[in-house]
Parts: C-alpha cells; sequence; structure tokens
C-alpha cells in the first residue's frame, strides 16, 4: 500500500490518499488538489507529489 499526506505536501490539510499502486495514488491525488485546493497539477508538480508517496 502506498499512501500520500496532504499535510506533507505543505497544505494545510489532513486528506490522505492511499492505493495500491503509484498510479492509483496519482489518480486519486489530482483532483483532490483541483477540487479542493484550486491547482492544476502539472507534469512538474506531479513529479514532485509522487517524490512524497510513502510505502505503508
Amino acid at each position: 500500500m502506498k499512501e500520500l499526506r496532504c499535510r506533507d505536501a505543505g497544505f494545510d490539510c489532513e486528506a490522505v490518499v492511499r492505493g495500491d499502486t503509484m498510479d492509483e495514488v496519482m489518480a486519486q491525488a489530482r483532483p483532490h488538489a483541483e477540487e479542493v485546493h484550486g491547482l492544476r497539477v502539472t507534469p512538474e508538480m506531479a513529479g514532485q507529489l509522487r517524490a512524497l508517496v510513502r510505502d505503508t
């Protein structure tokens, strides 16, 4: 299992996205970033977020 914590990305947000693969985590993180934080996830930002994904 992998997870990405929104707080680790520098946001004051308790959201945690989990998935079996990096692709699953990113598929959930993108809409969260856009809808909740009003961000457009660029390829550069996606790379930065991928670096924050942890194995649990």
